[in-house]
């Protein structure tokens, strides 16, 4: 198993894209490869057929830095390594996200500093083309500080890939979608959005594997949203908000990332402040859920965090103490506990798997 980490570079920083090889046994990782030269490639996606890697390339822009884009990489079939084909403008500030198309057909960037999507169709070579479209988000939010305008913080297709969703902080809104597959295009679909609890600050997105049930993270108020999902008609109707964080607690935090077990059963959520993952269990076929408790993730600042396409190992990316934290998953209870494997890495804030033998990817 392929294991491709995103960091923040710059001095005392990572140097760029990390390639490992995960043990299969233990979880541990061995480090192959570190990509330079790459700008803040702070969040990855890898294309369907796992031939491909994507990464985006957060800089705010202006001020004689390098400026914004997103990167695309072919993936050397049997080592695993990273040769940069091209790279386009993200034709925004700060860009936070990227998703392919699940045909692998078209890539999708979220910008976060101006809350503008871009769309890419993706060439028979994995090279990106010019953007076939871009989007910008309006509106505000109650945070007097962190709303005062749109930030995209996340975008990507339903299972089916007939609707985009994405997640805008500034606005507290999940946009939808619909992609034309032909033009390339984004079209606002009716209704346009499912709003999330006003100053709640929606992140990430993270489907059930029945695609009934959609779960949202929210970065502001350090909460999680449980949404109905109707695949047929792309609509979202919330069932359910529940805190991220155990009772008592009042020191600073945020979320960052939101993912479903393979199981269908075990729900998780890092915060950032408390330094945990937040477990919970799904109650049946409505997708609602119940507090499991929190781990710790033994650094700082869990920014990102993923499950091994296998469903045993979980992946703590801590960004401050430079850490990536692997914990074993109980299959019946999903519950986590450690298992003593622990990666020193500069800034880790994004973790994407490639099964290198079967040349199937998941992120």
């Amino acid at each position: 198993m392929d294991v491709y980490v995103g960091t923040y570079t710059g001095p005392g920083r990572g140097e760029g894209i990390g390639v490992f090889r995960m043990d299969a046994a233990t979880g541990g990782l061995t480090h192959l490869q570190t990509v330079s030269g790459v700008d803040n490639p702070s969040f990855l996606a890898l294309h369907p057929r796992g031939a491909y890697l994507y990464a985006v390339n957060e800089s705010p822009g202006g001020d004689g830095g390098p400026p914004p884009g997103v990167s695309a990489f072919a993936v050397h079939p049997a080592t695993g390594r990273l040769t940069l084909l091209n790279r386009q403008s993200s034709h925004g500030t700060a860009p936070c996200y990227v998703s392919l198309h699940p045909q692998g057909g078209y890539a999708f960037v979220a910008n976060y500093g101006d809350g503008t999507l871009a769309v890419y169709p993706v060439q028979s070579d994995g090279r990106l083309g010019e953007a076939s479209d871009v989007v910008q988000h309006a509106g505000s939010g109650p945070h007097p500080r962190r709303q005062q305008g749109p930030h995209a913080h996340s975008v990507r297709t339903d299972p089916a890939g007939r609707f985009v969703l994405a997640c805008d902080l500034g606005i507290d809104k999940i946009l939808i979608y619909r992609l034309d597959v032909a033009s390339g295009r984004l079209f606002p679909h009716h209704p346009p959005f499912a709003a999330a609890p006003p100053g709640a600050g929606p992140r990430h997105i993270a489907f059930h594997p029945g695609g009934s049930s959609l779960y949202v993270n929210n970065e502001i108020d350090s909460s999680l949203t449980v949404f109905a999902y109707d695949g047929a008609r792309g609509t979202l109707q919330a069932r359910q908000t529940l805190s991220t964080l155990p009772a008592g607690f009042s020191g600073p935090n945020s979320t960052a990332q939101v993912a479903v077990h393979r199981s269908g059963k075990t729900v998780y959520v890092s915060n950032r402040g408390h330094d945990s993952i937040a477990v919970f269990a799904v109650e049946g076929a409505t997708g609602e859920l119940t507090p499991l408790g929190h781990v710790p993730t033994q650094g700082k600042t869990p920014r990102n965090f993923n499950i091994d396409p296998g469903g045993r190992f979980l992946y703590a990316a801590n960004q401050n103490s430079d850490t990536i934290v692997v914990f074993r998953i109980d299959p019946v209870t999903g519950a986590l506990r450690t298992t003593g494997q622990v990666t020193q890495t500069p800034a880790p804030v994004c973790i994407v798997f490639r099964d290198a033998l079967s040349d199937v990817s998941t992120a």
